[in-house]
């Protein structure tokens, strides 16, 4: 049996995320300006070369840095960066199938659900959140289309990001933090493999059409 060649980028990635997972744990800020804006760039430079989900993982590394940064002004730039990140994603992911109309309809239902909920609590941000969320539960219904490993990459993303609303809406559960970043982490990893050309296995996809410039 042949050993499976060390995946370096991925290897580096696994680091990083639990460099970080600590640093939000322990409340270290520093160390989190080391680990967090290494994250998306390590999935890049596993992706060997560019290709569609490219451009996602650049809007989120700048995303990252943004909201490392206290104060509304940077949450909403960061937002934004984040926006470019959903929008390159269902750009990529539609280029590869269309999402089944159960995931359309389930995830639509969740976008009209939390907004509704959170609504009056979100202040002056329930217009940019009502958009970045319809943006970011779209891209998740779209993953859905493509794989189950890039679907549930989608879950993770909108369940971190659902989670930092609650948080902005004052609703905080234990460990708040971290499970921000481990849903997220999850999110890029299980994506970017996904997209990689090289984990098909049980699809029954040719993935390599992702890695096409």
């Amino acid at each position: 049996m042949t050993a499976r060649r060390l995946d370096l980028p991925l290897t580096l990635f696994a680091v990083a995320a639990a460099v970080e997972l600590v640093a939000v744990a322990a409340d270290v800020t520093a160390l989190q300006w080391v680990a967090k804006p290494l994250l998306a760039p390590l999935l890049i430079a596993h992706l060997r070369r560019p290709g569609p989900i490219t451009p996602a993982l650049v809007f989120a590394t700048a995303g990252d840095i943004a909201l490392l940064i206290p104060g509304q002004t940077a949450f909403l730039i960061g937002m934004l960066f984040f926006l470019g990140t959903q929008i390159t994603l269902i750009v990529a992911f539609l280029r590869r199938s269309r999402p089944p109309v159960a995931a359309m309809i389930g995830y639509g239902v969740v976008w009209a659900g939390a907004n509704v909920l959170l609504w009056s609590r979100l202040g002056a941000l329930r217009v940019p959140v009502m958009i970045y969320s319809l943006a970011l539960t779209a891209m998740a219904a779209a993953a859905a289309g493509v794989s189950r490993r890039v679907a549930a990459g989608g879950a993770c993303f909108l369940v971190s990001d659902a989670l930092i609303g609650l948080g902005v809406a004052g609703f905080e559960p234990p460990g708040h933090g971290v499970l921000v970043m481990a849903t997220y982490m999850a999110a890029l990893y299980l994506i970017a493999t996904g997209c990689d050309g090289r984990e098909s296995a049980g699809v029954g996809h040719d993935m390599n059409r992702f890695t096409a410039a």
